[in-house]
């Protein structure tokens, strides 16, 4: 949902999780007009919403990679 909060289109935001054991593959999808929004400049946004991920996922522990598409 905070994705949704910074590209135009956020009807077209979708996420996709697949779980195997302890490891979370989230799967980021966007219109492809909003994909620079989400990346940032040098990829400061998508590292930062990676970091908030890898966060949440620790306090279960839990691994998580998130993909951006």
């Amino acid at each position: 949902n905070m994705v949704k909060s910074i590209v135009d289109n956020p009807e077209k935001v979708v996420v996709s999780e697949n779980i195997e054991g302890d490891d979370i593959l989230l799967t980021l999808s966007v219109a492809e007009e909003d994909m620079g929004m989400v990346i940032g400049k040098r990829g400061k946004i998508a590292k930062a919403i990676r970091a908030i991920m890898k966060m949440v996922a620790k306090l279960d522990d839990k691994k998580i990679t998130v993909e951006i598409k």
